[in-house]
């Protein structure tokens, strides 16, 4: 059953697990900022004349509810919000007090949020100067994810107040939150603006922590505990840090810290869970989860990272009943609301048990999807254990979705993502071919690395930095088929060449931090370049020998200099080089690219040219086409001068060049839907059915839902004495729901006849004339089995 949300949300595009990243700073969160004393100082700029009856008694409550004493932080916050309700001549500061009440309230009351920003509101409106309570609403409005309105109140304040720190710590949070690379330097303005203001330094540290990049995560949290020691936020993440880290000794403190300020210390276990998650430490953040829970057994927060990572590492029952019972505590949580409402989607889905896959698909695409991904992967689940010393534990659980937005909703619990699949161990998901236009994607080369995925994480106990996780998958998407995974681009190597890609330094920067639209994608394509290179240098036992350094708790600068032998200096150094001289043709033809006064390089200004004299003059064409060929002969692109000159090719019927021209562009690039058809129609011509049937296996990776294609590959197959694929083509159209069904059973039904399978063929062939019993075709095929046979067949039951 679908369930309603309150609506309070309103989402502009929201980054991976931005749920979990969002700081809290409100006192129902778990969060230490429980009194004005807690407000940096820039909040109180010019000086304000302070009038508040409950000032000191929600500081009472806000101190209850960061001890974890729920009842008593309740009891005192319905004592503020029954006198406000009964008072007059409220101040300002009232309001805002009332205001922070209401927040303590909202557990399982969803006017309580309303009734909260309507006070700040006020309190807003009695005193414009009272930007407390106007950086209170956006962080109500921010943990509400209504980040539209949370931007709009923290930049209302900043507008009067530009060195405001809380404004710029909430600010930086909506950065955060929608996924900009802003976020880090708009906390480190807020940190600059007050250097004691123990919440900014706080989220700066778990901005280093989900880079990875645990030593400047432990030098802001220090500083966030030094400028205050009753900060349970800034203990939680030096606790966190400590944990990844795996400094038991710093670890211990800051959890007998985090205990001292909340007994019973949720806040301090929920800060835990988070940072393994973003480190992808699923299984981890179950159990951190829990502890939490058992701390705390109504914090949203806690019950939200348990429920969503419990259906990461495939606990279906447990997870949908911890977020069931989340969302009845904060019915505005979208995330939790988008992931039950796709737990019910997936009632419908069908599941297919295979071998070590478990298979979990619309049941309309079910079966055709689990016929050609099931072997795939099998095939590479042997490749990959045998190349890296491990295998994830079956069944390993793959999903398929239809609407991208689903796939979205499972990875994150938004509508949203880029990603075409994610992995979280011995679970995928992804998108099914049908979510995306033809030509998109390749389904086959997304499904091997997610699974890569799983033993890259799982050989280093999920302790792989995610640039390097990311690099060996590609790199085996490239081993798994011809042309698959990322190849290099004229962006690419433009944007390599004007410095705008990370050395491999600072590559988990530019997957979590992209400075411009491309940067993501060029960095999955420059970490599968140094994968590439330490593989071909250093020597295949390298990268699994890298993962089992990184599994012993290495950090990254000791695991390249036990593995390789080198500092990050020159590893950045020596792969520059190598890829330097590996792309030295076509980053010459571009140099220049980035010039203001520049035509694009000598590549980029050829094929304008040629594109425009192809019809004019087409010799002349040709021969610009020849050199920029020349200048970039790695090029697959559909828009390639490959590609064009392979159609002039055709047009002097030379097919021989034609080929050659089209295998430099199938060979390179996954989806290649026009090149692969020509080439499959040109080989067929020319007699090599081989060679046909190979071009269009490559078509249903990139797109298996046209039955023409599945019947041509069948009937070549047939006609080659492979029997196996024209058994697999003719269950594919039937998967397909063709419009003639009786037609495909009985093409099923020959070619089983034909692969030797005379038992499987005569029981195909009795169920259709069951249904037809005058179909003569099969009647004739029947008869002709049973003389195979020997044995009589059984005449057809009549309904």
């Amino acid at each position: 059953m679908m369930r309603a949300v309150t609506r309070m949300a309103n989402f502009s595009a929201p980054r991976l697990l931005a749920a979990l990243l969002v700081s809290c700073v409100l006192p129902a969160t778990g969060c230490a900022q429980d009194a004005d004393s807690r407000v940096p100082s820039a909040t109180r700029i010019p000086p304000r004349v302070v009038r508040d009856r409950w000032g000191s008694q929600i500081v009472l409550a806000e101190r209850a509810a960061t001890r974890g004493d729920r009842a008593e932080a309740q009891r005192l916050a319905s004592a503020i919000v029954d006198a406000y309700v009964r008072a007059g001549n409220i101040s300002s500061d009232e309001h805002q007090s009332a205001g922070r009440a209401y927040v303590l309230r909202m557990t399982g009351d969803a006017n309580a949020a309303r009734s909260a920003l309507a006070a700040f509101d006020r309190a807003v409106a009695a005193d414009s100067a009272n930007f407390a309570a106007q950086s209170r609403a956006g962080q109500l409005f921010l943990e509400k994810y209504n980040a539209p309105d949370a931007r709009a109140s923290f930049e209302a304040v900043l507008k009067r107040s530009p060195t405001n720190a809380a404004a710029l710590l909430g600010l930086a949070q909506v950065e955060d939150f929608e996924g900009k690379p802003t976020a880090l330097a708009t906390a480190r303005r807020s940190v600059a603006s007050d250097p004691r203001f123990a919440e900014a330094h706080a989220f700066v540290a778990r901005l280093h922590l989900e880079s990875e990049a645990f030593d400047s995560a432990q030098v802001h949290a220090s500083r966030a505990v030094a400028a205050d020691s009753g900060s349970l936020s800034g203990w939680s993440v030096l606790g966190a840090t400590a944990w990844l880290a795996g400094d038991s000794v710093a670890y211990r403190r800051a959890l007998h810290a985090a205990t001292t300020l909340q007994p019973a210390p949720a806040a301090f276990y929920t800060e835990l869970a988070e940072a393994a998650v973003r480190n992808r430490r699923y299984a981890d953040a179950v159990q951190l989860a829990l502890r939490a829970v058992s701390f705390d057994a109504q914090s949203v927060r806690a019950l939200g990272v348990l429920g969503t990572n419990q259906l990461r590492t495939g606990q279906m029952d447990e997870g949908r009943a911890t977020l069931d019972r989340a969302f009845t505590f904060d019915p505005f949580n979208v995330w939790h609301k988008n992931t039950l409402d796709l737990l019910d989607k997936l009632q419908h889905f069908r599941t297919i048990d295979r071998g070590r896959f478990r298979i979990v698909a619309p049941a309309e695409e079910a079966e055709l999807l689990a016929l050609y991904i099931t072997p795939l992967l099998e095939q590479a689940y042997d490749a990959l254990a045998k190349r890296y010393g491990y295998a994830p534990p079956p069944p390993v659980r793959l999903e398929f979705y239809r609407q991208h937005a689903d796939f979205s909703v499972r990875a994150v619990g938004l509508a949203g993502l880029g990603a075409l699949g994610v992995s979280f161990g011995s679970l995928l998901a992804m998108d099914t071919p049908s979510a995306r236009e033809r030509g998109s994607f390749n389904w086959g080369s997304t499904a091997v690395h997610e699974l890569t995925h799983a033993f890259t994480l799982g050989a280093s106990d999920h302790r792989v930095p995610r640039w390097l996780s990311e690099g060996i998958s590609v790199l085996e998407e490239r081993r798994a088929g011809r042309g698959w995974g990322a190849d290099v681009s004229v962006p690419f190597l433009m944007a390599s060449s004007a410095g705008r890609v990370q050395p491999v330094s600072l590559l988990n920067d530019g997957f979590l931090r992209p400075r411009y639209a491309e940067e993501t994608q060029h960095s999955y394509y420059q970490a599968s370049l140094f994968s590439e290179w330490v593989d071909a240098i250093h020597g295949p036992e390298a990268l699994p020998a890298m993962l089992v350094a990184f599994r012993d708790g290495l950090e990254t600068t000791d695991v390249m200099q036990r593995v390789l032998k080198l500092s990050p200096r020159q590893i950045d150094a020596q792969f520059a080089e190598w890829s330097g001289r590996k792309f030295a043709t076509p980053l010459q033809a571009l140099r220049g690219s980035y010039s203001s006064d520049s035509s694009g390089g000598r590549f980029v200004s050829t094929m304008r040219a040629a594109v425009a004299l192809r019809e004019l003059r087409p010799d002349s064409s040709r021969a610009l086409f020849e050199q920029a060929q020349a200048m970039f002969p790695e090029y697959g692109a559909d828009d390639g001068p490959a590609w064009f000159l392979a159609r002039m090719a055709l047009d002097r019927d030379d097919s021989t060049a034609a080929l050659t021209l089209l295998s430099q562009i199938t060979t390179r690039n996954e989806t290649a839907w026009d090149a692969n058809l020509l080439e499959a129609d040109i080989r067929e011509q020319r007699g090599d059915r081989v060679g046909a049937m190979a071009a269009l296996e490559r078509l249903l990776w990139i797109f298996p839902y046209d039955a023409r294609v599945h019947d041509r590959l069948a009937t070549l197959a047939a006609a080659s004495n492979v029997y196996t694929v024209a058994v697999r083509e003719r269950r594919a159209i039937i998967a397909s729901a063709p419009t003639d069904l009786l037609e495909a059973r009985f093409e099923l039904a020959r070619a089983l006849g034909a692969a030797g399978d005379v038992p499987a063929a005569r029981r195909e062939l009795l169920d259709v004339l069951e249904q037809a019993p005058s179909f003569e075709k099969a009647q004739l095929l029947l008869l002709n089995l049973r003389s195979r046979s020997g044995t009589a067949p059984r005449p057809p039951e009549r309904r």
